[in-house]
């Protein structure tokens, strides 16, 4: 009996010991890559070795682990996807993770784990990702462009629709119909 409650007092001591960071919230749509941060001080800490969990980081270690570090470089055999990426400066403390072509079963909690020397010093985040569809911003600009449309001339909806069907609207330059009818009667003179 003494015994245990030694043992639940020195977790109680060991235990706040842990530098756990509040979790921070991260947004992003499907079809989009997205970077979840995960930064150390390398002056404070010197080059560590960090691991990216999916879900809850564990008192130890990374259990459901999606890609780690081994100081500068990443372990490839650690890596369960080619979409994550490490593209930030491990030199510089800088071990975000980047999640490409996101899905909506990408949502959820992340963890990064920074290894930190000596017991229950490793500095711990959590990030939780949200999904929002893409399709909802393109029906958004679709309606945009339909209104726009419909304030213009017949023949300039037509070119303009034809534009919204083969997605091309990065780069659709929208005239007013009386610009437009001013602009005609110029080239008639």
């Amino acid at each position: 009996m003494k015994t245990m409650n030694r043992l639940k007092l020195m977790l109680l001591l060991v235990l706040p010991s842990v530098s756990e960071h509040d979790s921070s919230r991260v947004v992003g749509r499907t079809g989009q890559d997205v970077t979840l941060p995960c930064r150390y001080e390398v002056k404070k800490h010197g080059l560590q070795s960090v691991c990216w969990n999916r879900g809850d980081l564990p008192l130890q270690e990374c259990n459901n682990r999606l890609i780690a570090t081994s100081k500068l470089r990443v372990k490839e055999e650690t890596r369960v996807s080619s979409r994550y990426q490490l593209q930030g400066r491990l030199d510089e403390g800088d071990v975000s993770l980047t999640i490409l072509n996101l899905t909506e079963s990408d949502a959820g909690r992340y963890g990064c784990r920074v290894r930190v020397r000596g017991p229950f010093n490793d500095l711990k985040y959590h990030i939780d990702l949200n999904i929002e569809k893409g399709e909802k911003l393109l029906l958004n600009l679709i309606k945009f462009v339909q209104e726009v449309a419909s304030k213009m001339s017949l023949t300039e909806t037509r070119q303009f629709t034809a534009a919204e069907k083969n997605h091309g609207l990065k780069h659709c330059r929208v005239f007013p119909s009386s610009h437009h009818n001013n602009h005609r009667r110029e080239e008639r003179k």
